[in-house]
This record gives structure tokens, C-alpha cells and sequence, in this order.
């Protein structure tokens, strides 16, 4: 359980930066802030998933919430406008706590409030509960709750017009809206002893994360109609797409506290520090098709074969998720194309982006984690192998964008306006890291695969593969060791293109030393290592440049080009702590005080699941001091590297 005292909560600052999650593994989720205000686009009390796992919509940003006690108003919500905050509930809020969902608890006039937001496992469904704890007011208690409506894709805004859809029916507990001809209805199951219809727009709510990003910012929302409860009893409604009825809460309740504790039961995980990324995990985990991905993160991503490949270890195996782990392979599977795995599954469209060089190689070490953690090779025996092949046999003689083995033995990848590697940002036609060439990490990944597969072949008894694939690797080491090392700064070189040497210190040379097959010795490792704990660690990942570098861009802000700029240029990058602890237990395990050194290290990043997303972890954070988070505010390969490295 995390919890934040009433100091936090009524703290503007506090509470309007800390928010909460919740998904549906279809997709959907619902978000805000501990305040109750949004502060961003994709914040939505129901942002369902209309083709799972995408086609993200806004259909129920808020509920506006007004507690009566006798004949007085107490407004519990809060909003920010330009140059105003109005009203202000969060002054009532006197504690909140994830357990396992999120619960406030307000204490106004001599009444105690309980109020609770969980979405149902499975289907586009909310179900927000009051409750009253207590009350030594003699005075009667009601509830005045008031729909604001977005109807709208995710990432967009709305602003006032009559096109947001129009009533279709309301029944004694239940009231039906008619989202648009090619969606489905948003029904508001209620127990609420009156509905007034109102038909009211909100005009000029003020996200701030988004004006901080430098995108449109404020926002028109509906408010159809207005539900009243009498507090004698628990109130309790029911934003769905489905066909609910209020009086399913209780039950549905109690399975979602049932299914997410036997997800940390099942884990086997005894620190109850980690039990929080547990949780978080299993937001990530969604349905494709008949299978599994992982959505990389939220509230703005879809799911990436990059982002996919590298969490599911920490997502699934970490979690004892085998079948998962399983199902998501066998999905990708069925995706590959020319010897390669999608980029991404964009919001618009079934048509997959191929245009990666690394998430296909994620995706051996993805397979040799999952045999390693559950003996099940007969899984690529039967599934994988013969593609698996394919794969490589692609790269041999080239696929999309330039991607093929040199004469050296090594990756080359990439064309003029392409970025390929997970250093990705692109604005327009200006690729800021365009690493065309051979990138450090896409060598240690392609040498990692090529070992794989040689073991693979073995198992199967495939000697002529076997032999094939000893002999790429070993070509592909001594071109590696023959080229990559920086003699003059003891690590390694960044890119090398022809006779051209990026000499810039990133941490993408940490693969070579963290992955299980390595092509460096144990004194070049070492060095490696020195170098980025030097240069690029923080309390809270690895920096994506060194300091010292002329292109170093210590903070994260402004506009799309400013933010996209910075992106690798320092920022530093949370899941980069995965492959750093992995370098430095090889290369510190004859020192007694490198696991006290992890444990410290990794510390300081837990102590982030209490300060933004609560119970996850952020994308990015600035590469200066105080190292502000940044990006997404939950990310899958954050929160799966962190949990990984936190148990092994």
C-alpha cells in the first residue's frame, strides 16, 4: 500500500503532481491526480480501448462532486483554469492510499468520506464508490455528482460544439449516451435517488503538463445531467461500455482485490517494497488479437516490439507470468516480416511500423530469458526456431533500411532520415540521433543473438547451424574488438561507420557488458563499467550523453522540437538501471560491497514510486539536478527493469 498524508494532499504542489493509474488489460484506463483536477489530455475517469488494445477514448473525463450536509455546499473537486484554481475539494482530502486501487478519505463539517476509483479487469468499465465513514452531524448527508464528457480520441481535446453525442435513454439506474454512429454507448449505471438533466458545458479547463510540453492546453467538457444520492447509503456509479448495473460493485470489487493479490502471491516476491511493481506490472500487460503485448507506456504509447521485448523479462518472468511470457512471444510471432519484428502498433490503422534495427534482437534475448526461467524450449522448438532462422538468414543478406551483415561480420543499419536504434527522436526530417552505421549496442545484440541461436541449434541437434552461428560470433567479436575500442577513454565508441568514430560517451556500451553473452574480457568490461558509473549514473537511471559532451542538454522542457532535441542528448533514461546493475554485478562480483552499493543505488529509485505516478515509474527524468521526471509518467521498461534487477 502506498499512502500520502494529509500534508501531501492538500498541498497544491503535492497533490496536483502525484497521480494514479488505472487499466483494464484491454488497453483502457482511467487517470488523474490526487487533486482530482486533470492535468493532462489523456487524463479521463474512462478512457476506454473501442479496438483493443487501442482506439484510446476520452469518454467520461470527470465526475464534478458536491457534498450536502443539511443546506450547505461542499464542493470536493478541483480544476485549474487560467490564473485560477476553482473549486478547491483537495483542501478537504485528509489522506490517500492505493490499496490496492485508489481511495480518499475527506473529512468536511463533522463527516468522514470515503470515496474509490477501480476499473474492471477485462472491459471497458469504472466504478467510482462513496461511502460515509462516519458523522457527528446531525444533519443529512447527500451527494451532487455531474458527468463531464470528452467523447473524444485521446489524444485531442475537445472544445464546445453540439456534436458530442445526445441521450438515448434513462432508466430508473441508468442513463445511456450515444458516443457517435461507430461506437459504443457510455452507460452510467447509478443507484442516485434523482437524475436532473442539465446540459452544460465546462469551458476553459487548463491542463498544465500539457502546456508544459508546449501543446494545446485547455479543454470544453459536458455536463449532461446531474445525479443525486442520499449518503445514508453507499453511492456508487458505474461508467461503462458494457451492460452493468450499480448493484454489481460490490462483486466486481471483490474480484479486482482478489485477482491482484494473487497476482503478488504468485509472484513469490517476499519484499513488500516490491509488491508495488508487481501491481504495476500487470498494468502494462494487455491483450492483442488471441495474445499478449505490452502497452510501453502511459498514457500516450501503444505497444512497441522494442519496449515489449526488453520489459517482458522484468513483466512476466520476475512475476512468475510464464504463460504470459509465452503468449507474447508467440504473438509477435506472428508479426514478424522480412526478418523483423514491428516497431510499433500505431494508434491509427491494423498496420504495423517496421522500422527498428534492435526490437528484433530484444526479441532472442527475450526467448533465451524465457527457456532460461522455464526449461520450455520445446516452445522454439515447435514455435520459434524455423523463424528464428528466417531471421537471421534476413539480416545476412539485408532487409528493410539498409540492415544487413557487412563483410566484417557486423550490423550495419540505417539510411539518411531513419533512426532505427531505441535513441529514436525525430521531428519532421531532422533526426537528432540518426546512428547510421554500426551502433555499439546493436553489435552486443546481434553477437548475444548468434550465441543464442548456437545453443538453440545444439539443443536441437541442428550441427550445421550450430556451427554456422559459432563461426558469424566469433567473426563478429574480433571485428567488434578489432573496431569499437576507445583506447584514449578506456570504453567504447558509439557508432562506427566506415572510417568514421563517434567517440560520444552514451550508455548504449553498457550492453556489451550487461547482456548474457559478451564479446568484451573482463578487463575491458571493467573499464566500460567505470566509465558510465563515472559519467552517466544518477540516483535514478543512466544519462544518454555525458555531461561533458558539447551536445549535452541538461533538461527536458518546452516545445515538441525542444523536448524531442533532448531526448538522448542527457536525459536520463530509468530502464537503463536494469542493463547497469546487470554490468556491475560481472563486474564487481569478487567485491563484498557491490550488492550494498545496489541496493543503495536502487533505492533511490524506488523511493519515485511515492512521487509522481504513484506505484510506477516515469519515463525519463532531466539529466541535471534534481532530475525532474519527465516523459510518460508510467513506463513499462522502467518499472520491468527496475523489478528485474531488484530480485536477481
Amino acid at each position: 500500500m502506498i499512502e500520502l498524508s494529509k500534508e501531501i494532499c492538500t498541498d497544491i504542489g503535492g497533490s496536483f503532481s502525484r497521480e494514479w493509474l488505472e487499466t483494464n488489460g484491454i488497453g483502457g484506463y482511467a487517470s488523474s491526480t490526487v487533486s482530482g483536477a486533470n492535468t493532462r489530455r489523456y487524463h479521463g475517469l474512462l478512457v476506454a480501448a473501442t479496438r483493443p488494445p487501442l482506439g484510446r477514448m476520452v469518454l467520461l473525463s470527470k465526475f464534478e462532486e458536491t457534498l450536502m450536509i443539511g443546506d450547505k455546499a461542499y464542493e470536493l473537486s478541483s480544476n485549474q483554469y487560467p490564473n485560477a484554481i476553482h473549486p478547491e475539494g483537495f483542501r478537504h482530502v485528509v489522506g490517500f492510499r492505493l490499496d490496492p486501487f485508489p481511495i480518499w478519505r475527506y473529512e468536511v463539517d463533522g463527516v468522514e468520506l470515503e470515496r474509490s476509483v477501480f476499473m474492471v479487469h477485462g472491459e471497458n468499465s469504472t466504478v467510482v464508490s462513496w461511502k460515509v465513514l462516519s458523522n457527528t452531524n446531525s444533519e443529512t448527508v447527500e451527494l451532487e455528482v455531474q458527468p463531464l464528457l470528452a467523447i473524444r480520441d485521446h489524444h485531442h481535446l475537445r472544445h464546445e460544439h453540439f456534436g458530442i453525442g445526445e441521450l438515448l435513454e434513462t432508466t430508473e439506474c441508468n442513463v445511456a449516451w450515444h458516443v457517435g454512429d461507430d461506437l459504443a454507448i457510455l452507460n452510467i449505471a447509478h443507484n442516485a435517488s434523482q437524475v436532473k438533466g442539465s446540459g452544460t458545458w465546462y469551458n476553459d479547463l487548463e491542463y498544465a503538463i500539457e502546456a508544459e510540453r508546449g501543446f494545446d492546453h485547455h479543454e470544453d467538457l459536458f455536463q449532461p445531467f446531474t445525479l443525486k444520492f442520499d449518503l445514508s447509503k453507499d453511492a456508487t456509479v458505474i461508467a461503462t461500455t458494457e451492460d452493468r448495473t450499480y448493484d454489481e460493485a460490490d462483486q466486481l470489487r471483490e474480484s479486482e482485490i482478489k485477482r491482484r493479490a494473487e497476482l503478488v502471491a504468485s509472484s513469490g516476491i517476499d519484499d513488500a517494497s516490491l509488491w508495488p511493481l508487481v501491481l504495476a506490472a500487470d498494468q502494462f500487460i494487455v491483450d492483442r488479437g488471441s495474445g499478449k503485448t505490452v502497452i510501453a507506456g502511459y498514457h500516450w504509447f501503444s505497444d512497441w516490439g522494442r519496449d515489449t521485448m526488453i520489459a517482458l523479462p522484468g513483466l512476466t518472468l520476475t512475476t512468475n507470468r510464464f504463460d504470459v511470457a509465452k503468449s507474447i512471444l508467440a504473438e509477435f510471432a506472428k508479426h514478424i516480416s522480412k526478418g523483423m519484428l514491428p516497431n510499433r502498433f500505431p494508434d491509427e490503422g491494423d498496420t504495423p511500423d517496421y522500422n527498428t534495427v534492435d526490437a528484433t534482437l530484444w526479441y532472442f534475448e527475450a526467448i533465451r530469458a524465457y527457456v532460461e526461467a522455464t526449461d520450455d524450449i520445446e516452445f522454439v522448438r515447435e514455435t520459434l526456431y524455423d523463424k528464428l532462422i528466417d531471421i537471421i538468414d534476413w539480416h545476412v543478406r539485408g532487409t528493410r533500411y539498409g540492415i544487413r551483415v557487412d563483410t566484417d561480420g557486423l550490423l550495419r543499419a540505417g539510411e539518411q532520415g531513419t533512426q532505427l536504434t531505441w535513441m529514436d527522436a525525430k521531428v519532421g526530417d531532422t533526426v537528432f540521433t540518426p546512428r547510421i552505421g554500426k551502433p555499439v549496442e546493436i553489435q552486443a545484440l546481434w553477437y548475444n543473438a548468434l550465441r543464442v541461436m548456437s545453443e538453440f541449434a545444439l539443443a536441437f541437434e541442428d550441427n550445421e547451424n550450430a556451427e554456422r552461428f559459432d563461426e558469424m560470433s566469433e567473426i563478429a567479436r574480433d571485428s567488434f574488438n578489432g573496431q569499437f575500442w576507445n583506447a584514449e577513454r578506456d570504453c567504447l565508441f558509439d557508432v562506427v561507420v566506415d572510417d568514421s568514430k563517434d567517440e560520444s560517451v552514451r550508455p548504449n556500451q553498457v550492453f556489451a557488458v550487461s547482456l548474457k553473452h559478451s564479446m568484451l574480457d573482463a578487463e575491458r568490461s571493467r573499464a566500460v563499467v567505470d566509465v558510465v558509473e563515472r559519467e552517466l549514473l544518477t540516483p535514478v537511471g543512466l544519462r544518454s550523453l555525458t555531461p561533458s559532451d558539447i551536445s549535452y542538454r541538461p533538461h527536458y522542457y518546452g516545445s515538441p522540437y525542444e523536448r524531442d532535441s533532448a531526448y538522448h542528448q542527457g536525459t536520463v533514461w530509468a530502464w537503463l538501471i536494469g542493463p547497469f546493475v546487470d554490468a556491475y554485478r560481472k563486474t564487481h562480483s569478487q567485491d563484498d560491497k557491490a550488492e550494498a552499493a545496489i541496493s543503495k543505488l536502487l533505492g533511490d529509485l524506488k523511493a519515485h514510486l511515492s512521487e509522481t505516478m504513484l506505484g510506477s515509474l516515469s519515463e525519463i527524468f532531466d539529466a541535471a539536478e534534481l532530475h525532474r521526471p519527465r516523459g510518460c509518467a508510467a513506463q513499462a521498461w522502467s518499472v520491468a527493469e527496475l523489478l528485474r534487477v531488484s530480485t536477481g
